[in-house]
């Protein structure tokens, strides 16, 4: 469904990512996971069109996106929920949703998109109960909640998620990611970049680690949570410190 071939990106002159290749399968959630400033994010933009890459390829669905058009690429069925929510706080919670489907009115009934919108009530009935009230005074799980359903609206088939359990508190981490995979069984593909890595791995297919800029290790994500120095470096566990004591 995706695959990103020898991409290079950045800021300014500053080069981020380093020769990133990875592919993402129909069906699959995979999670890219490394330290703060190790070019996740970069990366994910990089997909969605928010940030020109300097060479490489990334094709969706078989179709060239490098350096498309976001709404273009949103189009196609590829969308970015981005770190830290960004939902239109002055906004209603439905006018966020419908604002998802933006691309999608010109060329789609309404009553489909009416459709999608019951399903998203579905999925997260707090946003129902809240939907004539402001995106900005909902609570930041609430927010999480919102900026997926909005990210759905859009009808894509890869959804990308940058940090969806951010700041948020143990209980609506854990139904963040039950969603997570409720939306796999859907018939969704999910791209997770996850500071929580031991959750985020513990319901994906497979795994990358991404080091200054340059995929390092690519496995099963069962692989990856078995993985001593992934371990010691991300899940913060130290097997042989374990053994000692």
């Amino acid at each position: 469904m995706l695959r990103v071939r020898n991409i290079e990106a950045g800021y300014g002159k500053v080069k981020v990512l380093r020769r990133v290749s990875l592919h993402v399968s129909p069906g699959e959630i995979v999670t890219i996971i490394g330290a703060n400033g190790a070019g996740k994010t970069t990366l994910l933009k990089s997909i969605a069109g928010l940030l020109r890459t300097w060479s490489g390829e990334i094709r969706f669905r078989d179709k060239d996106i490098t350096n498309g058009a976001p709404e273009s690429i949103v189009a196609l069925g590829c969308v970015l929920v981005p770190e830290g929510r960004q939902v239109f706080s002055t906004m209603t919670v439905r006018e966020n949703l419908e604002l998802g489907a933006t691309v999608r009115y010109k060329r789609e009934p309404k009553e489909a998109i009416q459709d999608d919108l019951n399903r998203v009530f579905e999925l997260f009935p707090r946003l129902k109960e809240r939907q004539g009230q402001l995106a900005g005074t909902l609570s930041g799980g609430e927010q999480q909640m919102l900026a997926i359903g909005r990210a759905l609206m859009s009808g894509a088939e890869l959804i990308m998620m940058d940090e969806p359990s951010m700041g948020l508190a143990p209980v609506i981490v854990k139904e963040i990611f039950r969603i997570i995979s409720e939306l796999r069984k859907q018939g969704k593909t999910i791209l997770l970049v996850e500071q929580n890595a031991k959750a985020a791995l513990s319901i994906s297919d497979r795994g990358y680690v991404i080091e200054t800029g340059r995929i390092v290790l690519q496995e099963p994500a069962e692989a990856l949570l078995e993985n001593r120095d992934v371990q010691r470096a991300y899940l913060g566990r130290d097997l042989d410190a374990e053994v000692e004591i």
